[in-house]
């Protein structure tokens, strides 16, 4: 099933676990100062973090058969926190342990407000040639919901700045579905990224997790969540636009022009291979899957002790990959092929194909194709496949 996996490649996912504020949404394993209980600047507690992860990616290289790295991700956290140079240092590590491709894409996600033309200029000179742009929302009262600190003026401003220095390839990450957020609040958002003619564009629902400060708020009434007819109608709205200004669809909740896809994180969702470096990162080679220590003092003292920073591991079965490859394939077009399904997964399909969920002309065709009503149910269409 799916697509088959390039041993000889490996993509590398760069946790930065630092931010200077956390945002209210937020449970992804990032750390601010006050949260590490430091008075220091951010650039004092990231002192020597450099140096670990180059000893992570040399243990990668001394565990891993790859040859070469068709991708390099830069997430966190807020990467565009580091400098530069700093950055610059671990892709040259990687480059100097393996071989880069040549048309590697190496993305790093950026807070507007961290950045200035001279420090894209610094990025763009170290090697990175694809930026992801926290931009969330378009409107105040939205992004001071999310506790966004990010003035939103910037953002077509660091769009230009990022254009003048010589980045192609800009990618701008939405949120919708945050309580407050009126349908024109969101058609304002999904028009103002548009506006900024970028080649990709991500929307997520807005996810409240447990443990955040959104979710405190939620549970003791003071917001409220909109309901799922309200989020799936603004879904259909940014398709609709996105289709329309020639961004189309190639997973569930990213658009692209022709050629710009996120390789990286396509590479995630056929089954590639990665390593994640850092605290917290997860990483998957052939079936076998580990996560590293999550705090960043937990990960310096492994790491200076020439311990492996994993923390656990899983060797997925037969039966674990094939769910996995229904759930993630299933969200790219044609991801899943007629041929790998057994019979009751067909008979499924067809009941999803005669519902309008599964586009009837590709399936003929042999590939399993969410239409855009079909995309709204993807978990459930998942569920009754793979139960």
């Amino acid at each position: 099933m799916g697509t088959a996996v390039d041993s000889s490649a490996l993509s590398f996912y760069i946790h930065i676990p630092y931010c200077i504020k956390r945002c209210g949404y937020c449970d992804f394993n990032t750390y601010t100062p006050a949260e590490l209980k430091v008075e220091s600047s951010l650039s004092d507690v990231s002192q020597g973090y450099i140096d670990l992860l180059i000893t992570e990616i040399e243990m990668a290289r001394e565990f891993s058969t790859a040859s070469h790295v068709p991708t390099i991700f830069f997430g966190g956290g807020t990467p565009s926190l580091m400098e530069p140079e700093d950055l610059g240092r671990v892709i040259s590590a990687i480059a100097t342990r393996f071989e880069l491709s040549a048309d590697c894409e190496i993305t790093m996600e950026a807070n507007p407000d961290s950045l200035t033309k001279e420090r894209l200029q610094g990025y763009r000179d170290a090697g990175i040639n694809r930026l992801s742009i926290g931009m969330q929302s378009a409107v105040p009262h939205v992004l001071k919901v999310l506790d966004r600190t990010h003035n939103p003026e910037n953002i077509a401003k660091v769009v230009t700045w990022a254009r003048e220095v010589g980045f192609a390839e800009i990618s701008i990450d939405l949120i919708y579905g945050t309580p407050g957020e009126s349908m024109a609040d969101w058609e304002a958002s999904v028009d103002a990224a548009l506006a900024l003619g970028t080649t990709h564009i991500s929307a997520y629902a807005l996810i409240v997790e447990q443990g955040t400060k959104l979710a405190a708020q939620v549970k003791r009434g003071e917001i409220i969540i909109p309901d799922d007819d309200e989020t799936a109608d603004k879904y259909i709205l940014a398709d609709n636009k996105f289709s329309a200004a020639g961004l189309n669809w190639y997973e569930v909740s990213n658009w692209s022009k022709a050629g710009s896809p996120c390789r990286h994180n396509v590479a995630y969702w056929q089954g590639a291979n990665w390593w994640g470096a850092g605290p917290g990162a997860h990483s998957h080679i052939n079936g076998r899957r580990w996560w590293n220590v999550k705090h960043p003092t937990a990960y310096r003292d492994r790491i200076e002790n020439s311990l492996a920073p994993m923390q656990e591991q899983e060797i997925l079965t037969s039966e674990e990959k094939s769910r996995e490859e229904i759930m993630l394939l299933i969200r790219l077009p044609g991801g899943l092929k007629r041929e790998d399904l057994d019979s009751s997964q067909l008979t499924c399909v067809e009941g999803y194909v005669a519902s309008g969920d599964i586009d009837g002309a590709m399936w003929d065709r042999g590939e399993l194709t969410l239409t855009q009503q079909g995309r709204l149910i993807a978990d459930r269409i998942v569920r009754d496949l793979v139960l």
